[in-house]
Order: C-alpha cells, then sequence, then structure tokens
C-alpha cells in the first residue's frame, strides 16, 4: 500500500501537486508512471497491425498554423487506415504514452458492451448486483447502463468530492490523512443527492464504480481485461498503462496511458466496424448502439445541452462517447486538456489528438478543435 505524497518540487519539475497545471502538464502527461501508481496494459510483441504512410499536403496547409495555438503535444490523421498526417511536439514521439484523461471512459465502455455480449455483465443490471458494499447507498439502484450514460443524477457535495479526489489517488495525500480506496469511497455515500429523472450530469466516478463492477464480474484486473479483449488483439505497438488507487483498483474515468498511433488504431478498429484482418474484435452491435442509442433529448436537457449548442445541435451521449449525429456521424471520444478521438466511418477517417491546454476546458481551442476537424474530413472527402 502506498500513498501519492507530495515530494519536493523543483523548479520546471512535474510532481503529484502540480501535474495538471501548466506548464508542468507538458511533461506530466506523458510521464504519469513516474509520479502516480500505474498497472502495466500488455500488448502482444509478437503482432502489431501496420499503418502505412500516405502523407497528404493538404492536411499540413490546413492545421499547421493552429498546432501551437491548441497546445498540440501529438496528432495522427487515418484515411482509409493509412496515416496521412503525424505531428509531434513537447518532447512526445510515435513511442510517447500520454494520459487520455476522460477519453478513457470511452475506452472502458467499449470493454463493457464487449463484456455483455459474452455474458459476463447485464448492462440493465443494477451496479449493487455486482458490488454489495454499495447497498443502501446513492448508487444502489443505478444501472450499468446509468453509469456508461451519465444517466444516474448523483450529485457529490464538496466534502464528498474531495474524499472522492483523495481516493483517486491522484492529488497529495495530506499527512495523517486516512485515505479511503474506490470501493470504500463509493461504500460511504449513504447520503450523497440523487435527482431522480435527471437527464444527463456529468460524474466522472460513474466510470470508476463502472472499473470497480468490471473486474467484480470478471475476476480479472483492468489491466489485464484491457490487454486481453483489445490490447493484444488491435495489433498495439507498444504496452499501454492505467493508473490505480491505494489498493490498486483502476481509475477507470481517466487513467489510461497510451500512445498516440495505438489511440488512432482503436478509432480505426471502429470506423472497420470492429474488424482486424477479417477477424471481429469489437462486435458491430456494440458500435451501432453507440452511434444510434444515445437519448438526444437527455443530451438536449441536460448539463452540457445549451453549452455544446454552437458545435452542433443533433447531439447525444452513449457508452462514454460522444455522437454528432448530423450526417456523416461522427463520434468522438473527449478528455480535459484537449485529448480527442474523432471517426468518421461513412468516410473511414480517424483524427487522434493528444495536446496539454493551460486549462481543463479550453472553450476557444475546443471549439477549434472542431472547426478543424470539419475541415480536415471535407478535405479528404473531396
Amino acid at each position: 500500500m502506498s500513498k501519492n505524497q507530495l515530494s519536493e518540487n523543483k523548479i520546471n519539475q512535474a510532481d503529484i501537486s502540480n501535474w495538471r497545471a501548466w506548464p508542468f502538464n507538458r511533461s506530466a502527461f506523458h510521464k504519469v508512471n513516474e509520479f502516480i501508481t500505474t498497472e502495466v496494459v500488455e500488448n502482444d510483441a509478437t503482432f502489431t497491425s501496420e499503418l502505412k504512410n500516405t502523407p497528404n499536403p493538404d492536411i499540413e496547409s490546413i492545421l499547421r498554423p493552429h498546432l501551437s495555438d491548441m497546445e498540440t503535444d501529438s496528432i495522427v490523421i487515418l484515411h482509409k487506415g493509412e496515416v496521412a498526417y503525424e505531428y509531434y511536439a513537447n518532447e512526445n514521439e510515435r513511442q510517447t504514452p500520454h494520459i487520455l484523461m476522460s477519453a478513457t471512459k470511452s475506452v472502458v465502455g467499449l470493454i463493457a458492451g464487449m463484456l455483455e455480449s459474452k455474458g459476463y455483465i447485464d448492462l440493465n443490471a443494477f451496479a449493487s448486483v455486482y458490488i454489495p458494499q454499495i447497498i443502501g447507498t446513492v448508487y444502489e439502484q443505478v444501472t450499468l447502463q446509468e453509469l456508461l450514460d451519465m444517466r444516474t443524477g448523483v450529485i457529490f457535495n464538496k466534502t464528498q468530492q474531495e474524499t472522492y479526489d483523495l481516493a483517486t489517488n491522484w492529488v497529495p495525500i495530506p499527512s495523517g490523512c486516512n485515505q479511503l480506496n474506490l470501493l470504500d469511497f463509493f461504500s460511504s455515500l449513504k447520503d450523497a443527492e440523487k435527482i431522480k429523472d435527471d437527464p444527463f450530469r456529468y460524474v466522472s466516478a460513474n466510470y470508476d464504480l463502472l472499473g470497480l463492477v468490471i473486474e467484480r464480474a470478471t475476476g480479472k484486473k483492468m489491466n489485464s481485461i484491457l490487454s486481453e479483449f483489445l490490447w493484444k488483439p488491435i495489433g498495439a505497438q507498444s504496452d499501454a498503462y492505467l493508473t490505480v488507487d491505494i489498493d490498486r483498483f483502476p481509475r477507470s474515468t481517466g487513467g489510461f496511458c497510451t500512445t498516440i498511433m495505438d489511440f488512432a488504431r482503436i478509432g480505426q478498429l471502429i470506423a472497420n466496424g470492429g474488424t482486424l484482418n477479417s477477424k471481429q474484435i469489437i462486435p458491430i452491435s456494440v458500435i451501432e448502439d453507440i452511434m444510434n442509442n444515445g437519448d438526444h433529448e437527455a443530451w438536449r436537457d441536460g448539463q452540457w445541452g445549451k453549452m455544446w449548442l454552437p458545435i452542433s445541435n443533433q447531439m447525444s451521449y452513449r457508452n462514454g462517447w460522444y455522437v454528432d449525429n448530423k450526417e456523416p456521424k461522427m463520434l468522438f471520444a473527449m478528455g480535459v486538456f484537449g485529448q480527442n478521438l474523432f471517426i468518421d466511418r461513412a468516410n473511414n477517417i480517424v483524427i487522434a489528438k493528444f495536446s496539454s491546454w493551460k486549462e481543463e476546458t479550453d472553450y476557444r481551442a475546443l471549439a477549434l478543435t472542431h472547426q478543424l476537424v470539419g475541415k480536415i474530413r471535407n478535405s479528404l472527402m473531396a
């Protein structure tokens, strides 16, 4: 058992006290395992899915003026399964792991769908069926699908949020603090607020609870599940890793760290309908569920509906994925500080991007990112 104790902070050196603050995040986001406990997600050392390089000079002219403005760490664009463009900055390279932040949810959402298809879990079941320790808490009668779609209505007060933050193992632990693990945190939520029929409310902790359910239902650790069901089958080029709490429960909401190329490989697998080399890795039903079964009204009436109108008025959220339902549809993963994976299945376009924004949410950079994605799609469709 270990805690993230605050180390002496040297000038321009990232540590547990500052790793999400700019400019420390520029280096910290690709060195997370130096100050947070992690578990390795193994690749298959005997198999790497190759991505042919076919540079497209038009993309360079679209992106180059804006890459620095968006604090871009790396970006890879695939068209029809080939690398049309790649860019690296801030010490990032093809082989550099980078934290996905909340884009992790999209990866875990895929895993949840795959596990249901194999009979390991029932997404319509209450989480308490798998984690009896949460009986009597605000999460007792929340289904796994509600966790996936941010439909739980759960709201933490200030004290609960601070306790959760400590339990994630992402912040310095004050001397003498009784740090809970994630399971104990969820078991403690006897008096948290819950809004009935809340349409959409983004609560990151929902996916940490989902990760506990997945581990309990399968009898395996999340890093092993990710390796078995996704990382080895997709031919990932490098090992990935996942941050864990004080007792090695997984940070399933934001702790996945991978290279930009392997992140793009996930997108290409989805663009290909879940297949690689004629083998069905992700059931097509899982992908179609994400693309077609998000609740448009829940998004419109939910926490972020109005805020997203300048980007799209046809949004939905399903299993950790955002879907822009304007044709041709686009689904995307999103994490704070500018992590993205955009997928246009109809035109076989995948855009993976890592960034280290100065703020968790940079609305100017967010809007610019979506504008540039639109321009890139139009260019590649021409």
